[in-house]
């Protein structure tokens, strides 16, 4: 199915760019979360006419997200777990609580913005996590588990 991008998609291309996908991943992805549409002589002339526009969109929108990304760079974000003698966690720390620490914290960080190369913390330590803000914009933010005895 050609498509026309409405904003950038990793791997796949830029603002304006028409390409050739899955009909699945139009249909059920790209479609309805507003990040393309059908590429119909219509739709590519709208676009053209709204062009100007949707750029200053999505160059205020990446403004804004390097400014929180300048604020989050080299973040410590403290989370305690209980843990055993040996510093194993009793579970582990996942990308859910480090976005939750962050949301408190005053940063607005959803859950699947917050990349764990290795998976899941398990053992207590500092570690160093991706926060993906924008698809140019990535963030390594500090995550300090502590170990609580019970």
């Amino acid at each position: 199915m050609q498509i026309i991008l409405l904003d950038k998609v990793v791997n796949l291309g830029a603002l304006g760019d028409i390409v050739k996908v899955k009909d699945g991943y139009a249909r059920n992805f790209l479609i309805p979360s507003g990040r393309a549409r059908r590429a119909t002589q219509n739709a590519i002339a709208e676009f053209e006419a709204r062009r100007a526009e949707l750029e200053k969109v999505a160059a205020a929108k990446l403004a804004e997200c390097q400014a929180v990304g300048e604020k989050l760079s080299g973040f410590t974000v403290k989370l305690t777990q209980k843990a055993g003698v040996d510093g194993r966690l009793f579970g582990s720390v996942t990308n859910h609580d480090v976005s939750e620490e962050l949301t408190k914290q005053g940063f607005a960080v959803a859950k699947s913005q917050v990349r764990m190369p290795n998976g899941p913390l398990k053992a207590v330590g500092d570690y160093t996590v991706n926060v993906s803000l924008h698809t140019d914009v990535n963030v390594e933010v500090n995550v300090s588990v502590l170990g609580e005895t019970a």
